[in-house]
């Protein structure tokens, strides 16, 4: 009997061992189950010359074995990479630059392959294998202008007509850092025709202003053309404002929730005056966007009755306090008085895209008249209108005030192109309208 027992136990170790070996066989086999994963950038069906196709691959369980991109385009296969990984790396991504060249503009596809280093099933690694479909357009739009004559003065607005080959993803008139959108008309008979409203900066000197058309097509390739264009040089006033204690005790309470707590009443004023400044300015900006593709207004724009100027566009202001310049800003619209609360007439038809509280401005009016031209009513003690209503030229949309920082009932009226002030006065000109504008649409 202890024999049998001897020679039995070698017999049941073996079978543990071996079905150890197979359970250790199966995990290794059956551990990773699961394909590569496969993600091809970017989502637009559009590439142009210079794009860059992205392949992100990834396999976090026995790690990625080899890649292989192709492009197909008709009967015609473009190996574009074909790499092998050493053990260990679990995700990659690789870039496909659309180089001249390797490509006909046309439509064509990117299939990827990808193996992972897994044994499932049975000896021949996972496989992923994706397709995504894309049309090669390396030829940029091409840009025709139509207003050959094109007169502006520093601090006012231009108005240009071109054309583009094509429909296009962006398109406008670059001045420096700023753009001024360009607006697809309707009806062009087949072709694309662009408005755009832009400026001469108040603050761009005249050997510093270079406007220059530029366009993006879809596929991201891009083109700008210079245009002809006469400029004018203007100089604009120097004032001084003169700040009491009277005025910032009844001024600051305003913005209590805006300004630091602990500071002087100075060094409150200052805080409005110069950073809420900006976050008001560049909420015109964002206003500008909210705009009609087509012109909305039509004839000069209506000034307010019986009002006197107080402060012109572009005034440069030293802010003076106890005899010390303690600030300098740029006024950057009219004022303009008349009697106390009165009534504020829309300069034009057009939209209105902003009726509510707007920090410095005080209480403000913002009627979007179409093209990126947009003209705003600030202090006012009253608002008239809503946002979204639909006004006519000479429709009352509130009554002067001392809202914001308004030194007394007046008007605060500005004209904005495309977030950018410009002077009011010219667009009170019939003939200026019509010379550098509406004669241009005919």
């Amino acid at each position: 009997m202890k024999k049998e027992k001897s020679k039995g136990f070698p017999l049941i170790l073996a079978t543990v061992i071996i079905l150890l070996a197979l359970g250790a066989g199966a995990f290794l086999i059956f551990k990773d189950t699961t394909p590569p994963t496969i993600a091809i950038a970017p989502d637009s069906s559009d590439i142009g010359k210079g794009s860059q196709l992205t392949i992100s691959v990834a396999d976090p369980s026995s790690g990625l074995k080899s890649i292989e991109v192709v492009a197909v385009q008709g009967d015609k296969r473009i190996p574009l990479i074909a790499k092998t990984f050493p053990g260990g790396v679990m995700e990659t991504q690789e870039t496909v630059s659309m180089e001249k060249g390797v490509l006909k503009e046309g439509s064509f596809s990117i299939e990827v392959t990808v193996t992972d280093a897994s044994l499932y099933p049975f000896g021949q690694a996972g496989v992923s294998k994706a397709q995504k479909s894309y049309t090669y357009d390396a030829t940029p739009p091409r840009i025709y202008v139509q207003s050959h004559t094109n007169n502006l003065n520093q601090g006012g607005a231009g108005f240009m007509v071109y054309a583009l080959s094509e429909p296009v993803e962006d398109t406008g008139i670059r001045v420096g850092d700023r753009f001024f959108p360009g607006h697809l008309q309707p009806g062009g008979n087949g072709k694309y025709i662009y408005y755009c409203m832009f400026a001469h900066p108040w603050d761009v000197s005249i050997n510093d202003f270079k406007p220059f058309i530029e366009a993006k097509d879809k596929a991201g390739n891009s083109v700008k053309r210079f245009f002809n264009y006469h400029t004018n040089a203007r100089h604009f006033r120097k004032d001084k404002i003169n700040l009491s204690d009277r005025f910032m005790e009844r001024t600051v309470p305003e913005f209590q929730d805006s300004v630091p707590n602990q500071k002087s009443p100075l060094e409150q004023y200052l805080f409005i005056n110069n950073q809420i400044r900006k976050q008001n300015r560049a909420q015109l900006l964002e206003f500008s966007k909210d705009t009609s593709p087509v012109m909305l207004w039509s004839g000069p724009f209506k000034r307010l009755p019986n009002a006197a100027n107080r402060a012109r566009f572009a005034d440069a202001r030293d802010y003076m306090y106890q005899g010390k310049k303690v600030d300098h800003q740029t006024h950057l619209g009219l004022d303009l008085a008349s009697l106390k609360h009165a009534p504020v007439p829309a300069g034009n038809d057009g939209k209105i895209v902003y009726a509510d509280f707007l920090g410095i401005y005080g209480n403000v009016v913002v009627i979007d008249h179409g093209l990126g031209l947009q003209t705003l009513y600030a202090h006012l003690s009253s608002i008239g209108v809503n946002k979204g209503d639909v006004v006519r030229r000479g429709d009352i949309v509130g009554h002067t005030g001392v809202t914001g920082l308004a030194g007394g009932d007046h008007l605060h009226y500005g004209v904005i192109l495309g977030g950018t002030p410009v002077q009011p006065v010219e667009w009170w000109d019939k003939s200026w309208i019509r010379n550098n504008v509406t004669s241009k649409m005919e």
